[in-house]
């Protein structure tokens, strides 16, 4: 008997540098969750994701998009979300109030205030100053999670527990990296990040291990 649209294997679409696509990757990893994955390349082709068949599945035009239980959900924390609400273990958002608004805060502060000023698109748009505003938009970003961080963390982002902040953290220093930022004076993030790369979740899932991972960058 085929199986019906809903008990379909769920399907992501991503790129493997996509720092959005890297945070569901790890969900996914941690909650057990097999699926398959189609590469959209940003860059070939003028970049795929501005085809005409990707632009029906997401209409922003970006990765991650996941098809699961007969959806297609895009933007990567309603993606985490969903998959925190219908597959709750292990949980990904803590069960007390204070430290669940924690875990979005920085969940956000990353995700809204940090990550897109230095997405590609608006890179596109720098030129020959894209380095420069990449560094600037995530050293600002930092400087306010490490003084977040020193409030809120444990082993991880928010208490012991590894939690959607720290989803959101590890591809932003990884993103951090790329850009050659100093991450000297964040050492809370420096510490934490360590931390969490040491996890399978986060490394079966990192960029250096994905299916369309250029040979020169595999890992």
């Amino acid at each position: 008997m085929a199986m019906s649209a809903a008990a379909a294997k769920p399907i992501l679409y991503s790129y493997f540098r996509s720092s959005c696509s890297w945070r569901v990757r790890i969900a996914l990893a941690l909650k057990g969750i097999s699926y398959d994955l189609v590469p959209v390349n940003l860059i070939k082709d003028g970049g795929q994701q501005f085809s005409a068949e990707f632009k029906a599945l997401n209409p922003m035009q970006q990765v991650p998009a996941l098809k699961i239980d007969g959806i297609t959900i895009s933007q990567s924390l309603a993606i985490i979300n969903y998959l925190e609400e219908t597959c709750p273990n292990p949980r990904l958002l803590p069960q007390d109030p204070k430290k669940r608004a924690q875990v979005r805060m920085i969940a956000d502060h990353i995700a809204s205030g940090i990550q897109p000023l230095q997405n590609l698109s608006v890179l596109k748009q720098m030129g020959e100053k894209k380095m420069e505003w990449a560094q600037n938009c995530i050293t600002s970003g930092f400087q306010a999670l490490e003084q977040i961080l020193q409030h809120t963390a444990g082993r991880y982002c928010v208490g012991d527990e590894v939690s959607m902040a720290d989803l959101c953290l590890v591809p932003q220093v990884a993103n951090a990296e790329r850009f050659k930022v100093d991450m000297g004076p964040y050492p809370t993030i420096t510490r934490i990040n360590k931390a969490l790369l040491e996890l399978e979740a986060f490394k079966t899932s990192h960029p250096s291990r994905q299916p369309d991972t250029p040979a020169e960058l595999r890992a």
